[in-house]
């Protein structure tokens, strides 16, 4: 009788796995930012994301994409490194991430009513991803006098991005505060 019961949790390890920890290890992390990439996994990698630790970042973004339907690789970057902190245990109230978006860059805050009349009738590509990263925690800064130099009318910025003075100002008061600016 013995010998059945073993041969049964044989068979059950086989077909459900060895242990809930192996499944719960193997399982892939739910993404915070579900329409962006995440770091792959390197194994022997030694500096990894402690979800101990606070991180307060700043990304500055000034280049569009040269291709008016793509989504600007810097905010997938920016993205990435969001669901990186998550996929590694780091909460939400550890992750002060920040974007200044500034120079060509501006043009990604405006409302998609608004950037498909000044591109040609092309839609935002990056109105979802904003959204996205700013309910993940994200806040968005964009350069008023990149604003004013490019003619954007500041109703049609998009709600969860900041109308702030000048790019340089906001970098510097966010390092200031103990931000770190990293590239995108």
């Amino acid at each position: 009788m013995k010998r059945v019961w073993s041969g049964a949790a044989v068979i059950a390890a086989i077909v459900f796995g060895l242990s809930p920890v192996t499944r719960a290890q193997s399982a892939k992390p739910a993404l915070v930012i579900p329409d962006a990439p995440v770091a792959q996994d390197l194994p022997g990698a030694k500096e990894l994301p402690d979800p101990k630790m606070i991180y307060k970042v700043v990304f500055v973004v000034g280049n569009k994409t040269p291709n008016i339907t793509d989504r600007s690789p810097d905010l997938l970057g920016v993205a990435r490194y969001v669901n990186t902190l998550a996929a590694h245990g780091v909460p939400l109230k550890n992750r002060k991430i920040a974007v200044v978006l500034h120079l060509e860059a501006a043009e990604y805050v405006q409302t998609d009513e608004a950037f498909k009349k000044r591109n040609n009738g092309y839609a935002n590509p990056n109105v979802a991803l904003i959204d996205e990263m700013a309910k993940a925690g994200v806040e968005f800064h964009v350069c008023g006098q990149a604003v004013l130099g490019r003619k954007i009318d500041p109703k049609n910025i998009l709600p969860q991005v900041e109308l702030d003075l000048w790019a340089a100002t906001t970098v510097t008061q966010l390092q200031l505060r103990g931000y770190v600016r990293a590239g995108a």
